[in-house]
């Protein structure tokens, strides 16, 4: 009886409450996780230095593609389970469950290996230079050891959350982060084991949370039956996962190709010290965006299963519910970052110029940050409809089909000032792309709710 409430709750609570019920505990697991990121940083920072954050820097963007890929396969499928929930069809949702679990694990071990074969290649790739390959290698070399675990995470809460229970993925994320804020200090301090210690810690952390939401699927108290046979993965659901998780994957790869472009960039414009900063800036954004995605993870089963239910009235209410709750986080987080630079930057670290740099720099990256709630609201409807073409190009806008272009661009008019200004530049391109191309959808499925009713009344 509890997963038949989980399911029809989707199309018949209030929207507000429903928007409550699923976005808060998703916000508080994003936010938890987010501040994993600071503390984490803030760590390595203070105990072991600024060129550290440097290296740490270095080697997020192969957590960001690790991070892709369970984006990918964790949104596609929730997107294909919603609307089937929806719709009725739960063996197709089953089906889609056990092919997304078993495909998330079997490429972590594909990246696992190639990434620990290639790994200085990678890191030089990625803007290591002589002083900062030393950090990032022995980080990642420990990282790469939980990939597995860490793609399965990140679809697990994907499909715990398509079924309704935003619960059991907060507690998931509670789990690992909390432990790793606890085993940060301990092995970085305490064993003397410096950066390699904050991965050490991470990786424990993230085997805990893979043993949690392990243990939820095969004791039967989630609704998706996840039999052996299920786990097989099947070719034509795995693809409609894809086309509608690529987005998810093109947004994030994106972040990496972005992270990767900025290290090289910034490495000319400013050197170490500026890729440091980078570091931490991208932390406080972390910050500010994590709890908007959690919004966006309670929105997305909602539109996802009222849309397969042709229940449009409700998909609109979701809409602009969500955006206006998203905007009113980010202007909170952007007076913040406005007023007070210089308490959030010395959290990080002791070093006066990275201080000044990064103030310097927070101060125009969020410049028009408060903008973000449309052009991710709107991206994640388009997903959660299974919409591909519209859900990609969205995806892409902001960091791809604005924000490279312009991180190439603008610093050879205005140097290190002008990378930092692409930020709110790309913000305004994204926005004004994904307004227009909301209110079309918008204006559409007031036409469609219009046509069901008049064919209920008749």
């Amino acid at each position: 009886m509890g997963n038949k409430y989980s399911d029809d709750m989707l199309g018949t609570m209030s929207m507000g409450r429903l928007l409550a019920k699923l976005s808060i505990p998703a916000t508080i697991g994003m936010m938890v996780n987010a501040l994993y990121n600071v503390v984490d940083t803030i760590y390595i920072g203070r105990g072991v230095g600024a060129l550290a954050i440097g290296g740490l820097t270095i080697s997020f963007p192969f957590q960001m593609i690790v991070m892709a890929i369970g984006m990918t396969i964790g949104v596609g499928s929730a997107s294909v389970i919603s609307r089937n929930l929806g719709s009725g069809n739960r063996e197709k949702a089953y089906r889609a469950a056990g092919t997304a679990l078993s495909v998330s694990v079997l490429i972590g071990l594909i990246i696992m290996i190639g990434g620990t074969v290639f790994l200085d290649n990678i890191l030089r790739l990625f803007g290591a230079s002589d002083t900062l390959l030393g950090y990032a290698r022995s980080y990642l070399s420990v990282i790469l050891l939980g990939v597995p675990l860490i793609s399965f995470s990140m679809t697990s809460n994907n499909l715990v959350r398509a079924e309704g229970k935003a619960m059991i993925a907060m507690i998931s994320m509670l789990i690992g982060t909390v432990m790793n804020i606890i085993l940060d200090p301990i092995f970085i301090f305490v064993f003397q084991m410096g950066i390699k210690g904050a991965a050490i810690a991470t990786v424990i952390s993230q085997g805990l949370s893979f043993i949690f939401l392990f243990y939820f699927f095969v004791s039967g108290r989630s609704s998706l039956k996840i039999k052996t046979s299920y786990l097989i993965p099947n070719f034509i659901l795995f693809k409609e996962m894809v086309l509608i998780g690529l987005p998810a994957f093109i947004r994030q790869a994106g972040g990496s190709v972005l992270a990767v472009i900025m290290n090289n960039v910034l490495l000319v414009y400013g050197g170490d010290l500026a890729i440091a900063s980078y570091g931490v800036l991208n932390r406080l954004l972390m910050f500010i965006l994590m709890p908007i995605f959690g919004v966006v993870q309670g929105f997305q089963p909602i539109a996802g299963y009222n849309y397969g239910a042709e229940k449009f009235d409700r998909v609109q209410n979701s809409i602009k519910l969500s955006i206006i709750i998203t905007t009113s986080m980010a202007t909170i987080s952007f007076l913040a970052g406005i007023l007070f630079p210089e308490f959030f930057i010395n959290l990080f670290t002791t070093d006066e110029k990275l201080i000044s740099l990064s103030v310097n720099g927070l101060r125009r990256v969020i410049l028009f940050i408060p903008l973000i709630g449309v052009q991710i609201i709107g991206a994640a409807f388009f997903q959660s409809v299974g919409k591909a073409l519209p859900s990609l190009i969205l995806g892409m806008s902001r960091q791809i089909i604005f924000l490279i272009p312009f991180v190439l661009i603008f610093p050879y008019f205005m140097g290190l000032n002008g990378i930092w200004l692409s930020f709110p530049a790309a913000d305004i391109g994204a926005t004004l792309v994904t307004l227009a191309w909301l209110l079309k959808e918008l204006k559409s499925l007031g036409i469609l709710h219009l046509e069901k009713t008049e064919k209920v009344i008749s």
